[in-house]
C-alpha cells in the first residue's frame, strides 16, 4: 500500500474515530511524523477535552488504561492488548469505551445482525448474565479456600453447580 500523500510505501496505518465515523490514514514515515507533530502542536485548533489526543497524552492515558481490570475475571486491559483475548463476557461491559472503536473497525458495526444460537430454549441474555456470574463465584470460592473458610467455599460450589445445571444441563462426574 502506498502513502496517501506520496508514492512511498505506507508504513503507518492510523485509524481515527471522529463523530462516530471511522477515518483511516495510510502514511509513509515522513508524512506520519509530520501528521503526528501537527496533532501534538494542536494543528492550529484548540483541543477540546473530548478531542483527539496528542502523542504524549496517548502514552499517559494508555498507561492508566493498561492498569484497568475486570471486576469479574481480573484480566487487565494490558493483558488483553498483549494476548488479544478477553477473560470473560463481562469484559465487553468493563472495557466498552475502549473496545467499541476496535470492534467497529474490524466488523464495520457494533451491533450483532446475524443469527443467534438456539440454546435449548433458554433466554440468552439471562443465561449469559448468570453464566458470567459463575466466573465471579469461582473467584469467591477460591478466596474462601485461601481463607480456609471451607463452609463458604462449599456453599459457593453448590451455587455454581445449580446455575450450571440449569443452563448447561446435568453435570456428569
Amino acid at each position: 500500500m502506498k502513502c496517501q500523500q506520496c508514492d512511498k510505501p505506507a508504513v503507518f496505518h492510523i485509524t481515527e474515530l471522529e463523530s462516530g465515523e471511522v477515518r483511516e490514514l495510510h502514511l509513509c514515515e515522513g508524512h506520519a511524523q509530520a501528521y503526528l507533530n501537527q496533532a501534538e502542536a494542536g494543528g492550529g485548533q484548540e483541543q477540546e477535552a473530548g478531542g483527539p489526543l496528542t502523542v504524549s497524552q496517548t502514552a499517559d492515558e494508555l498507561a492508566v488504561l493498561d492498569k484497568k481490570a475486570c471486576d469479574m475475571c481480573g484480566v487487565t486491559f494490558f493483558e488483553f492488548r498483549n494476548q488479544g483475548r478477553l477473560g470473560c463476557p463481562h469484559d465487553y461491559v468493563q472495557f466498552e469505551k475502549e473496545l467499541e472503536p476496535l470492534i467497529a473497525n474490524i466488523h464495520g458495526a457494533t451491533r450483532h445482525t446475524g443469527r443467534r444460537p438456539d440454546r435449548a430454549g433458554s433466554d440468552l441474555p439471562e443465561a449469559t448474565e448468570q453464566l458470567t456470574g459463575v466466573i465471579g463465584l469461582r473467584r469467591e470460592m477460591q478466596e474462601a479456600i485461601n481463607r480456609e473458610d471451607y463452609e463458604r467455599a462449599q456453599e459457593v460450589r453448590d451455587e455454581i453447580r445449580t446455575i450450571e445445571a440449569r443452563w448447561l444441563g446435568p453435570r456428569s462426574t
